[in-house]
Formats: C-alpha cells, sequence, structure tokens
C-alpha cells in the first residue's frame, strides 16, 4: 500500500498530527515482542524475526515478550507451539514475561468488539469471497444495511483520509485504506477473530512499544495503525525486516514448506542470522552467549534497506 511522493505530500498534515510517537519511544521504555503462528514449526525466516526483534530491545535496556498468535485454531498445526517453545530454549531466548496465548484471550478481542459496536465502528456483512470475487477492494456493500451480528463477520469503518508512518528500514509509507482497501473484517464468519484485531490490542495490553517483524507485514501496518486509532491506543514504532528467500524467490514460509530450525544446529544458525542481517560476526559458542555477544554489537544501520535479503536461504 506503498503511495507515490505526491500522494505521500497531500498526507503530510496528518503525519505532523499523528506522528508523534513514530520512532520516538524513548529507549528506557521499549519493548518489543516475538508473535509467531503456530501454524507450522519455527523456520530461518521465523529465527532472523526472532534475533532482530531480541537484540533491539536489548541492546535499548528494553523488555521482549514472545506472544503464540494461535486465534485462527484450525490452522494449528500439530506440536508446533512445542516447537517454538523448544526453540525459544534451544537458541538462547529469554524472554521478560510468561508466554501469552492469543486463543486463551477471546474474552477480550470481543469486549473490544462490543466497544467498537457502541460506538458504531463496526458492521455486520454478509459478503462471501465468492459474491466479492477478484475485487481487492471492499465496496461497503453492507454498512449501511444494518444487518444483525450473529453469524456474519463484522467490518471495521474506515475513513477517507491519510495513514503515514515511517519505517526504521523501509521508509515513509501512505495509504488511504477506503481507497485501497475498504471496511476490513475483524471477526469472520465462523467466528475467527482476525489477526489484526489481536494484534493491536495485545500489542496495547502487553504495552509494546517497538514492533520488529518480517517485510512481507509491511501493508498491514496501516490498518493497524487505524485500529489503533479509533480504539484510542498510541502509536507504535515499526522496523519492518527484508525477507529471506528460497531458490525459488519465494519467501521463507510454512506455506512454501521452509525447513523447520534443526535445533541442535543452533549455533550456526545464529551466526548465519547474524550475517544474513549484515552484523558484526560473534564468535562461535553456545547459543545463548552468542545471542549475548550480538546484543553488544547490534547496530540496525547495517540491516540492508530493502523487503528481501540477496541470496538463498533454507
Amino acid at each position: 500500500m506503498t503511495v507515490n511522493d505526491d500522494t505521500a505530500e497531500q498526507c503530510s498534515a496528518f503525519v505532523l498530527q499523528r506522528n508523534s510517537l513514530d520512532g520516538h519511544v524513548s529507549p528506557s521504555h521499549y519493548t518489543g515482542r516475538f508473535a509467531p503462528s503456530p501454524t507450522g514449526p519455527l523456520h530461518f525466516g521465523s529465527l532472523i524475526t526472532a534475533v532482530a526483534s531480541y537484540c533491539d530491545a536489548k541492546s535499548q535496556q528494553g523488555k521482549w515478550f514472545v506472544r503464540i498468535e494461535d486465534t485462527d485454531i484450525p490452522r494449528i498445526y500439530p506440536d508446533s507451539e512445542t516447537h517454538i517453545l523448544n526453540s525459544l530454549d534451544a537458541f538462547g531466548f529469554e524472554p521478560d514475561d510468561e508466554i501469552i496465548f492469543q486463543r486463551q484471550r477471546l474474552s477480550i478481542y470481543e469486549d473490544v468488539i462490543e466497544q467498537l459496536k457502541q460506538k458504531n465502528l463496526v458492521y455486520a456483512c454478509q459478503c462471501t469471497r465468492k459474491m466479492l470475487g477478484s475485487n481487492a477492494i471492499y465496496q461497503g456493500t453492507c454498512r449501511n444495511l444494518a444487518l444483525d451480528f450473529n453469524n456474519q463477520a463484522i467490518r471495521v469503518k474506515v475513513s477517507d483520509e491519510c495513514i503515514c508512518f515511517n519505517d526504521r528500514l523501509q521508509g515513509r509509507h501512505c495509504s488511504n485504506l477506503q481507497h485501497d482497501l475498504g471496511d476490513f473484517v475483524l471477526k469472520r464468519r465462523d467466528g475467527i477473530i482476525n489477526y489484526q484485531l489481536a494484534v493491536v490490542v495485545d500489542d496495547y495490553l502487553q504495552g509494546i512499544t517497538h514492533v520488529v517483524r518480517g517485510a512481507d507485514l509491511l501493508d498491514n501496518t496501516q490498518r493497524q495503525i487505524w485500529l489503533g486509532q479509533v480504539l484510542g491506543y498510541p502509536r507504535l514504532s515499526y522496523m519492518h525486516l527484508p525477507l529471506a528467500m528460497n531458490a525459488h524467490g519465494q519467501k521463507l514460509s510454512k506455506q512454501n514448506l521452509a525447513q523447520a530450525l534443526d535445533l541442535k544446529q543452533a549455533p550456526l544458525l545464529l551466526a548465519q542470522v547474524i550475517e544474513a542481517l549484515h552484523q558484526a560476526p560473534v564468535e562461535l559458542d553456545t547459543a545463548s552467549n552468542m545471542l549475548k555477544q550480538a546484543v553488544t554489537q547490534w547496530n540496525t544501520h547495517q540491516i540492508p534497506h530493502q523487503t528481501e535479503l540477496i541470496g538463498t536461504f533454507l
């Protein structure tokens, strides 16, 4: 949803109003997180995000939390949560609070939806994917129908205004959600809470100030900023990392059958991640000691300012 300079210039007034917290949180109040989904085991791309988010937080004397984003219960892959937790131990990560699981917090998200209902900021939608076809921009078909909320999707209303943010790696991004996306879903017809809602609510409740994640989530950011805005939440700082790609030019992902992390090779894999992020080399040692050294040498200016890493990864 990146727009050209002309559109970005039109958004400048909005940016001046909303950018006061964009990347300017005091280091002493830095709180970051790693939030994997248990739709498969962690892979090398996941490890890049974990290392970068951990080092960025710890290098600024901040806190680092782990959150398992498992609201899409039917897509949970057997034993993937166990692999995630074992991976954290094997690579020496030390979360600063208990790990939370979103599927245990569904009532919280329902309460937030209820708040939005009371403010007339959401509505029920009966449109199916088949009805919408290939049109990626929702035209507001159900916005004024006043449908009953039972057994329907729930969409949040967006306005005709620009949302802009300055990503620490990827630069300035702007989007007018009404023109580029339309009202988006917070809860599916089958009752599943959408990622966009859960991540915004939990970032707020956990006191997250800095989000470090893959560039594949870059276009989600304006939606999350908008939702946080209507809920009265503070603006976060974002850094979207370049993606590790496979031999077919696809991002490493569970859908593309990326290899699960070999926990017996943790030190070697950590060294590869640090090299991929263009950080200073660390001595081959236990994973925990290597991670501590990586924190002391962490330099975000060295990370490639692009959406894909050069090279092929497994």
